[in-house]
C-alpha cells in the first residue's frame, strides 16, 4: 500500500498513522531538535515494511560522521533493500549505499535526482544539503535548494527548513543580505529551527557584526537550545563573537559550559570544541586540562582515516594535550586513507594531510614549516568540507605562524588581506599592528612594553 506524507511524498509500506509519525520525525531532523533517531527506530519496529523509516535511520547515522555508526547504517540499508519501494525510495537507498561506502559525491548526485523529481521530499533536500556541506560544494548548498523553493508555497509543512537551508547556501556564496532575509524569515515561521538560527549567525560573523550577533543569539536562548542537537554548534557561534571582541572570560565560560559539558557528545560537538580551544590557543590562552579531557573524548567515539575534516580537528586536540602518540597515529592513518576507495582519499591527500602536518608542526613551534605546508592548501581547503567560518581556522593559524616565524612581509600581507575582508574586525586590526611591529603577540591593547 502506498500513502503520502504531509508534504506529498509517496511512502511505500506504511499506514496513515505511520506516515504521520514519519513526517514528524523528518520535521525533528529539519529543526535539529528532538530525537529523530528514536523516532525512526520506533517506526521500524512498528512498521518494518516502511522503507523510508529505514532510510531516515540510515541518513541520521551516516550524516553524524561517527565511525561506529557506519555498521549500523549498513545493516539498515541492507534491510531496506529487501522491501518493496517506489522510484524515489530506490533513490534514497542507492544514495545511502554510496554514502556508506564513502562515495559522498555519488551519493550527492543520486539524492539530487530524487529531489528533482519530488522537490517536496524534505529528507532528500536535507540529506543533499548536508552532503554539500561535507564536500565543501558551496554552489550546490545554494542551488540544490533554490531549485526546490518554488514548490514550497507558504503554509507547506516544513517550509522554514527550506528557507533555512537556502539561507546557509546564500551565505556560503557571499550573498549576505539575501541569506539574512531568508534565515530570519525561517525563524519567524519556526523559532526552534536551529539551522535557520545557524545561518543568520554565519551572516553576522562574516559581516563582522559581533555585538549584534551576541544580542541575536542571546535574545531567545530557549528556542534554539531546548532539546537541540545543533545547540553546541550555535553556542560555538556565540563564542566566536566574544572571541573576536577579545572577551576571553566570556569565551571560557561558554567552553566550560555548554560547548564541552554534554554527557554524550556527537562528532560535530567535538569538532566545535577543538576549533574553539585552538583559536584560544592561538591567542595564547592557557587551557590546562581542557585539552586532555577533549582528547579523551575523541578516543571514545572517533577513529582516524574516516573523514579528513574530523581528523584535522582531532589533531588540534592531541597537539593541545601533548599526545605525540595520537598525533603520529593519526598522521600514519592518512596513508591508508589516501589509498581507500572513497572520496575521503582525495580529501585527505589534497587538503587534510598537509593541514594535519602543519598544525602538528605549529604545536612544536616549527612555525616556518607550518607556513610552508598551509600556503599551497588554503585556497583549495573547501574540498574537504566545512563552512567558511570553520575553515577560517586555517587562515588564523597561517597568520599566527607567519608572525611567530618572523616573516614580516608575509605577516603584513596576510594582515592586509584580512583587514580588506573584515575591516571592522578587532582581531584583524590586532594582526595588522603586530605585523607592523607596533604591538607584540602578548599585548592586545596597543600599549606594548616588550
Amino acid at each position: 500500500m502506498c500513502i503520502n506524507d504531509i508534504r506529498g511524498q509517496a511512502l511505500t509500506g506504511g499506514t496513515a498513522d505511520t506516515a504521520l509519525i514519519y513526517s514528524n520525525a523528518v520535521s525533528q531532523f529539519a529543526i535539529f531538535a528532538g530525537d529523530p533517531v528514536s523516532s525512526a527506530e520506533g517506526l521500524i519496529q512498528n512498521q518494518p515494511g516502511l522503507v523510508m523509516g529505514h532510510a531516515l535511520k540510515a541518513w541520521l547515522y551516516l550524516l553524524g560522521s561517527a565511525p561506529a555508526a557506519v555498521p549500523v547504517a549498513k545493516a539498515t540499508i541492507e534491510t531496506a533493500k529487501t522491501l518493496p519501494m517506489n522510484r524515489g525510495e530506490r533513490g534514497h537507498v542507492a544514495a545511502l549505499d554510496h554514502l556508506a561506502a564513502g562515495r559522498l559525491h555519488e551519493a550527492s548526485r543520486v539524492i539530487e535526482d530524487v529531489a528533482l523529481e519530488n522537490p517536496r521530499d524534505l529528507l532528500a533536500l536535507i540529506a543533499g544539503h548536508q552532503l554539500d556541506y561535507f564536500t565543501g560544494n558551496a554552489r550546490m548548498l545554494r542551488d540544490r535548494v533554490a531549485r526546490a523553493l518554488p514548490a514550497w508555497s507558504p503554509g507547506t509543512p516544513g517550509r522554514h527548513s527550506v528557507l533555512a537551508m537556502y539561507a546557509f547556501g546564500l551565505e556560503e556564496n557571499g550573498q549576505y543580505g539575501a541569506a539574512e532575509r531568508h534565515g530570519r524569515a525561517a525563524i519567524l515561521e519556526e523559532p526552534r529551527d536551529g539551522w535557520a538560527r545557524h545561518a543568520v549567525a554565519h551572516v553576522l560573523e562574516m559581516e563582522g557584526r559581533h555585538d549584534e550577533g551576541i544580542a541575536f543569539m542571546r535574545e531567545d536562548l530557549q528556542s534554539w537550545t531546548t532539546d537541540s542537537f545543533i545547540a553546541v554548534h550555535n553556542w560555538w557561534h556565540l563564542a566566536l563573537y566574544h572571541l573576536e571582541l577579545g572577551q576571553i572570560d566570556e569565551v571560557l565560560e561558554l567552553v566550560d559550559g555548554p560547548i564541552t559539558t554534554l554527557a554524550e557528545p556527537q562528532m560535530l560537538d567535538l569538532v566545535d570544541a577543538s576549533a574553539m580551544l585552538w583559536r584560544l590557543h592561538l591567542r595564547g590562552v592557557e587551557l590546562g586540562a581542557r585539552w586532555r579531557r577533549l582528547a579523551e573524548r575523541y578516543q571514545a567515539i572517533w577513529a582516524p582515516g574516516g573523514y579528513a575534516f574530523n581528523d584535522l580537528h582531532a589533531i588540534m586536540a592531541f597537539v593541545g594535550a601533548g599526545r605525540r602518540d595520537l598525533i603520529q597515529a593519526t598522521l600514519e592513518a592518512q596513508a591508508f586513507a589516501a589509498l581507500a576507495a572513497s572520496d575521503n582519499a582525495a580529501f585527505s591527500q589534497e587538503v587534510g594531510y598537509p593541514l594535519m602536518k602543519a598544525f602538528a608542526a605549529f604545536g612544536v613551534g616549527h612555525y616556518g614549516e607550518t607556513v610552508r605546508l598551509i600556503r599551497p592548501v588554503r585556497a583549495i581547503a573547501a574540498r574537504f568540507g566545512g563552512s567558511n567560518a570553520q575553515r577560517d581556522i586555517i587562515d588564523l593559524t597561517l597568520i599566527e605562524a607567519a608572525l611567530r616565524a618572523g616573516d614580516r612581509s608575509l605577516g603584513q600581507a596576510l594582515a592586509a588581506e584580512r583587514i580588506a575582508a573584515k575591516h571592522e574586525s578587532p582581531l584583524a586590526k590586532l594582526f595588522a599592528r603586530r605585523a607592523s611591529g607596533t604591538v607584540c603577540g602578548e599585548c592586545e591593547n596597543g600599549d606594548c612594553r616588550n
